[in-house]
């Protein structure tokens, strides 16, 4: 591979320029930067591992466009003040990762690298307080920083070897103290009881002290993410505040009550918030009125049976629904937490083997008016929570090929503390293209789509803790970097009958990564995580466990079925990959470098942790 670094700038043209424009607006109006008289954008390209000549004839079919652009090699004149902007250290890059596949389509060569940053130049009498301004606002500390100027001399990274899996010794025998620190110092999600609970665990039936990947995989099976955990805490006793509205609300309650009567006759279940939510379904179900709804095993999303006409004949078709909420990611990192929403309301109904044909999004935020100077503490300014959020949302869906027929944003100051970013879908397949089986032992799992890099460690219980102020700088990997055109190769893969007719089991990679993805398709698993593809290197057995890497699906199909499927998969351009297998004993077993990292029981696992209880107080509305 050649080593030499090549670099170029592109600039659009003036008449061209209309995000340079949206800019410029931008900090004058909301950074109140009134001298500001002008700026450019360039995107700057570092790229090596090609020919003089393959450099040369890729400028403007890859990089720029000859009526659009104009391209600087090496180095530009410029008038004012300059700094550059690119992702942080193991974020993913799309225009990176993009310009590099197209390289190596057009060479038919080695993939070469490319690593990308965008500069700015501001024209005009600024001072360095306003460049400072303008900087803290434009770079988000959750996945940017500030980029040298400097040209490197290598793209190459030279990734340290990570250390081997750590052991929790004398976890057995820790205090109420030392369990607290734990939680603390390895950022867990669960509390005390859970903790507790798990040392119970590890000294009656392992007889061993756990390795910190046990303790972060558990923490991501159990959190309030992957397993609603309030939504299940048990409501052990409710009281009603004395009020005007006290009567209509103990009268809905006794509704609800009335039917988990007629739901579950003399049957045992805790009243909770999630039984509050679908206690109307199971009864509407009960009756006889939801017969076309689809129960199965694969928990993908929901999914009701239909007949569809096609071309004057009825066909059997499922027709599946999902809503995805990224409150939190949105909050921290506004493009990549609005765009992975979509990403994975899409993903859910995709892993039915369906094809999404419709989304909406339904958003709230407080007054992005707001002046900048009065952003809360610790969080990003609502206007850029807002803009951003959009051209995240409206980026995945344009590149994915996906039309949204409501978009609604509502502005109150009830959203302030965290914002609401829902993004919904509607999607169908011929009901003949899904098969739907149970594992047994020997079936294999296989990894389809994009790699597994840090960004999405630690997403399902980020998104499950309280935050504070320090979180926007605490939490840059838990945002996962959408890759939408990975995803559209999934879908045209999984829309093609011959290969989702082999797929007996499918899960997206959300919440929870390799644990939760693969964890959840049969209750014993070998899971080898040496074979993971990766990103870069430098990842542990941990960080291979529970990365949220986005755009990736696990199925499962029978061992014999695995070359077909690796070749329909590689008509699409997409990597496929054999990580685990089926094992009849029910247990999570996870290797890394040769050696058990993980070694836990299903039905341990199955428990979610200890169970929450609660009383309930209906407060009187303060204004009703």
């Amino acid at each position: 591979m050649n080593s030499s670094v090549y670099r170029i700038f592109v600039e659009k043209k003036k008449m061209f320029g209309t995000e340079r424009d949206t800019l410029i607006n931008d900090f004058k109006k909301n950074l109140n930067i009134k001298k500001l008289k002008d700026l450019r954008i360039l995107n700057r390209y570092d790229i090596s591992g090609l020919s003089n000549k393959d450099f040369k004839d890729s400028i403007f079919k890859v990089f720029a466009e000859k009526n659009q652009d104009n391209v600087y090699f090496e180095k530009i004149d410029y008038e004012g003040e300059i700094f550059g902007v690119e992702y942080l250290p193991g974020q993913f890059d799309q225009r990176s990762d993009s310009a590099s596949q197209c390289l190596q389509i057009i060479t038919g060569k080695e993939r070469p690298l490319v690593r990308y940053a965008q500069i700015i130049i501001l024209i005009g009498d600024i001072t360095q307080k306003e460049i400072k301004k303008i900087k803290d606002y434009y770079i988000n500390p959750v996945d940017s920083r500030e980029a040298s100027l400097l040209k490197p001399l290598t793209l190459e990274i030279a990734y340290p070897e990570p250390p081997d899996v750590s052991i929790c010794k004398g976890f057995l025998e820790y205090s109420n103290e030392e369990l607290e620190k734990i939680i603390e110092e390895n950022s867990l999600a669960m509390n005390m009881d859970d903790i507790k609970f798990c040392q119970n665990y590890f000294k009656e039936k392992e007889k061993r002290d756990p390795s910190i990947t046990e303790l972060k995989v558990i923490d991501t099976y159990w959190s309030d993410h992957c397993r609603h955990t309030t939504f299940s805490t048990k409501i052990n006793n409710v009281d009603f505040e004395e009020g005007i509205l006290t009567k209509r609300i103990e009268e809905s309650y006794e509704s609800y009550l009335n039917s988990r009567k007629f739901v579950y006759n003399k049957r045992k279940k805790d009243i909770n918030l999630m039984d509050l939510a679908t206690i109307n379904m199971k009864e509407i179900r009960k009756k006889g009125l939801l017969n076309d709804l689809e129960i199965s095993d694969e928990i993908n999303a929901c999914s009701i049976q239909t007949k569809v006409d096609i071309n004057g004949k009825d066909e059997n078709w499922l027709i599946m629904f999902k809503n995805e909420t990224h409150n939190h990611p949105t909050e921290i990192e506004p493009y990549g937490g609005a765009a992975t929403c979509l990403g994975g309301a899409i993903r859910d109904p995709l892993s039915g083997r369906s094809y999404v044909y419709q989304g909406m999004r339904v958003t709230g935020s407080g007054d992005p008016r707001r002046k900048i100077e009065d952003t809360i503490e610790g969080k990003l300014p609502q206007i850029k929570i807002t803009k951003e959020a959009a051209k995240g949302f409206s980026s995945y869906g344009n590149q994915i090929g996906l039309a949204s027929g409501e978009i609604r944003e509502y502005y109150n100051e009830g959203f302030l503390a965290k914002r609401m970013e829902v993004g919904a879908v509607i999607a169908a397949t011929p009901k003949e293209n899904v098969k739907r089986e149970k594992p047994k032992a020997g079936d294999i799992i296989l990894l389809v789509g994009g790699k597994t890099g840090r960004d999405g460690c630690g997403g399902a219980t980020g998104s499950s803790k309280a935050h504070t102020e320090e979180s926007i700088e605490e939490c840059s990997s838990e945002v996962q970097k959408g890759n939408p055109p990975e995803e559209r190769k999934i879908q045209r893969l999984f829309r093609n009958p011959e290969a989702s007719k082999l797929i007996k089991k499918c899960n997206d990679f959300g919440a929870g990564g390799v644990s939760v993805a693969i964890g959840e398709l049969a209750e014993g698993l070998r899971i080898d995580l040496d074979l993971i593809p990766k990103k870069y290197e430098g990842l542990d057995g941990t960080e291979l466990a529970i990365s949220e890497s986005q755009e990736r699906m696990a199925v499962l199909i029978d061992k014999l079925d695995k070359e077909e499927f690796i070749q329909l998969a590689s008509k699409e351009n997409l990597e496929c990959t054999k990580v685990a297998e089926v094992t009849e004993e029910k247990r999570l077993i996870m290797t890394w470098r040769g050696k058990k990292i993980l070694n836990i029981s299903r039905e341990f696992l199955d428990t979610n942790g200890v169970s929450q209880n609660t009383d309930i107080l209906v407060s009187e509305p303060d204004n009703p």
